[in-house]
Order: C-alpha cells, then structure tokens, then sequence
C-alpha cells in the first residue's frame, strides 16, 4: 500500500473514533440523568409506602370478623 492510502485509513479511523468517542460521552450523560431520574422515583416509592404504612395504623382496626355486633 502506499502511504497516501495509509494514511487515508488512519484519518478515517481517527474521524470515527472520534464520533466514537462524542456518542459514548452522550450516551453517558443519558445514563446519568436516567439514574438521577431512577433515585428520584425510588425515593417518592419509599415516601409513598410509609405515608401508607403510617395511613393504615390510623385506620380502626376493622379487620377482625369474630367481634359480637354491639345487638347482642
């Protein structure tokens, strides 16, 4: 091969390793914000099942069957 079309094949490897390179800091930068978005919902989950663990011990306790009704 001659040396114009080796380094034809090198600035053409280094053009793409260069896009390479912007799509993988991109796609980094989704991740990121997908796990920021993910830690946000976990912690509204979390928020949300001890408002409705604190909601059903305010409740009366109306799960017991076996109580007399108060007619007899």
């Amino acid at each position: 091969m001659s040396e114009n079309i080796l380094e034809q094949r090198i600035i053409e490897l280094e053009t793409k390793l260069s896009f390479q390179e912007d799509l993988l800091h991109e796609l980094n930068s989704y991740v990121i914000k997908q796990q920021a978005q993910i830690d946000k919902l976990n912690a509204l989950c979390n928020l949300l099942k001890d408002q409705y663990k604190e909601l059903l011990l305010s409740l009366p306790d109306v799960a017991s069957g076996d109580e007399v009704p108060p007619h007899y």
